[in-house]
């Protein structure tokens, strides 16, 4: 599992989606056989992506969370109050994964600020709602 995805689970991402998507592929109870007619083809209608408060959960992870931890513009804090690794090596890679210019990636200060946004608007490409204030 990639570190975004890692994010993306923690986050609640895909939960109700998938609970979707497995209701509605669900196998219905087969018919006796000696009643058995011909059966249509099943048409599974597209699942809408639900929209996640990205902004909500995380409120609710940092009041429960014994360190204050300013996730609003620290990437640390952010990969910390989702219980993921915050290492250097760590951000590394998922800078790589998201794909960090190579002039970011070579000051840590730089990476980590175009992480901590690009890790905001992969989120709300992908269904999160985040205010605008925190895209910017």
């Amino acid at each position: 599992m990639s570190i975004f995805s890692s994010i993306l689970s923690k986050l609640g991402f895909g939960d109700k989606n998938a609970e979707a998507v497995a209701a509605a592929t669900a196998p219905t109870p087969a018919a006796p056989a000696a009643q058995a007619a011909p059966t249509a083809p099943v048409v599974v209608a597209p699942v809408a992506i639900s929209e996640v408060d990205v902004v909500a959960n995380l409120a609710k992870l940092a009041a429960a969370h014994a360190e204050k931890l300013n996730w609003k513009t620290s990437i640390v804090d952010l990969l910390k109050l989702l219980g993921l690794d915050s290492s250097l090596a760590v951000r590394k890679e998922l800078a790589t994964e998201l794909g960090c210019p190579a002039e970011k990636m070579g000051d840590s200060a730089q990476m980590n600020m175009w992480l901590h946004k690009t890790v905001l608007q992969k989120l709300a490409a992908n269904g999160g709602n985040i205010p605008a204030d925190l895209l910017n």
